[in-house]
């Protein structure tokens, strides 16, 4: 089976939800119209990835500004009992393509915010959520954590998709409960721009014999509006060069990496090829030694498959 995919290196209108939804509108129908399966958006596209904010946070003390800046990102982040949710699935309906969207998300039944993925069918509406299990260094101060039920991954039309956000990828047991799942294309939005990102996705690609897909933002200093222009002064004028990349189950880069410009890799998978790439090493199969390892996942949830009907 063959599935055009599409990975968005784009900018958000930071901090600012909904011209950041009409972006996001924008981008999917235009490759909607090139025959996409499937299209994919960084990490925290929505409302942004808050690169070089402190949040007003040192060991000790938090500052009033800092926490008037936790309420402005509170405020325009995805609140999936809202018309958030349904806006999303409308578009992936109306557009017939598979959406997975990297967010900040608010619950009503806590203040905490997650890093999360959203996983939106044409046919289903939200399939599921990613929340990240582990936020990296400074990241902790604004992310809280999700558990095991967090590891999801789906069985859909397209084949079976999963994956992990920026560095759970570098968590070898974390990776390996989505290998577990028999995930075909592998999902990985970013915000690490470095070229060891190329490595990484390369190694997941050549572990779990499935196509990885490498989702970064391009922005720049000037991409933040004034108000939290200081934040930022002494980061370079590049904040995020991107690094988007599409990766083949033998570890081949089939697209990619994008530096330094905005753009969306477009390329078609043979799904065909994961099976292919199986005969000589195949980590939940014939490498798995499951007499030596054994892996238990608390809280996973089984594969969930797409309704069909």
């Amino acid at each position: 089976m063959k599935v055009k995919v599409a990975v968005v290196q784009e900018s958000p209108v930071f901090f600012d939800k909904e011209k950041t939804l009409q972006k996001l509108e924008s981008l999917v129908k235009t490759y909607a119209n090139e025959g996409c399966d499937l299209l994919v958006f960084p990490e925290s596209f929505i409302p942004g990835y808050p690169r070089g904010f402190d949040f007003g946070a040192k060991i000790g003390s938090r500052s009033d500004s800092g926490r008037e800046l936790y309420a402005d990102y509170t405020a325009n982040s995805i609140d999936l009992e809202s018309d958030d949710r349904t806006r999303l699935e409308k578009l992936s309906k109306e557009q017939n393509i598979y959406l997975v969207v990297g967010v900040t998300e608010k619950q009503n039944t806590n203040g905490s915010l997650y890093c999360s993925m959203l996983y939106i069918s044409p046919t289903q509406g939200l399939l599921g959520v990613h929340r990240k299990i582990k936020p990296t260094g400074t990241e902790r101060l604004i992310w809280a954590e999700a558990s095991g039920e967090s590891l999801v991954s789906f069985q859909t039309t397209i084949g079976k998709l999963g994956g992990l956000i920026c560095w759970e990828n570098y968590m070898p047991m974390a990776r390996m409960s989505m290998y577990q799942k028999g995930v075909e294309i592998y999902i990985a939005p970013t915000a690490d721009s470095r070229e060891e990102w190329t490595a990484t996705m390369k190694h997941i690609a050549l572990e779990g014999r499935c196509f990885v897909l490498g989702c970064n933002q391009y922005y720049t200093k000037s991409m933040y509006p004034e108000k939290y222009s200081h934040s930022v002064k002494d980061e370079p004028d590049t904040i995020c060069p991107g690094g988007s990349i599409i990766v083949s189950p033998l570890g081949k880069v089939i697209a990619g990496p994008l530096f330094n410009k905005p753009g969306v890799l477009v390329t078609e998978l043979d799904l065909e090829d994961v099976a292919k790439s199986k005969l000589d090493f195949d980590v939940i199969g014939h490498y798995a030694r499951n007499d030596i390892f054994e892996l238990k996942v608390n809280g996973q949830p089984p594969i969930k498959r797409e309704s069909l009907e």
